[in-house]
């Protein structure tokens, strides 16, 4: 593993985007702070650039340097959800501005995968989380069924699980209310 990672940290300093598993499905993944390369998975992906992704960290801690300020809730959250969990907070900040929202707005997930979860602590940034296939084509669930379109334009192909899955679960994404109710965005 650790040798996959230091891979992926190279590829991801230089601007790249690798495929990796995630804590719920394959994904494509750049640097969450370099502008240029989330244009690059918006074009790989053929996706409009309006639409954003997901950032994962690797820890809540990690979380308030990315947003001014993370409600008290979202931490309970976050340490008792039983899936995968994507917040969306306001006050998006220190990250790449095309994968900010137009009303400020970012999503973010802390991963509960160890090898995303070691990555993204290694590197020492947040990284882009979407889904490895084309937009508006399903989302693959085994790493065979990655069209050989995204692995052959990617930078980095992560060379683990390849034969295996993880229970597919995507995550729930929610957004935290004044007052710390919640909404629920998708389940």
């Amino acid at each position: 593993m650790e040798e996959e990672i230091k891979k992926a940290i190279q590829v991801l300093r230089k601007g790249g985007i690798i495929v990796y598993p995630t804590d719920t499905i394959w994904g494509i993944g750049c640097d969450a702070t370099n502008a240029n390369a989330i244009k690059k998975i918006h074009k790989l992906k053929r996706r409009v650039e309006e639409k954003t992704m997901i950032v994962l960290v690797s820890d809540a801690e990690t979380i308030k340097d990315y947003v001014y300020e993370v409600p008290e809730a979202a931490y309970d959250l976050i340490e008792v959800w039983d899936k995968p969990l994507t917040i969306v907070y306001d006050g998006a900040k220190n990250l790449a501005s095309n994968l900010v929202r137009d009303n400020d707005t970012v999503a973010i997930r802390v991963s509960k995968d160890e090898f995303s979860r070691t990555l993204i602590e290694e590197f020492g940034k947040p990284i882009v989380s979407t889904s490895a296939n084309e937009s508006g084509k399903p989302s693959p669930i085994f790493y065979k069924d990655i069209d050989n379109y995204i692995l052959d334009n990617a930078d980095y192909v992560i060379n683990l699980h390849h034969n295996t899955m993880n229970e597919v679960k995507p995550s729930t994404i929610i957004s935290i209310e004044e007052g710390g109710s919640f909404k629920i965005l998708r389940s």
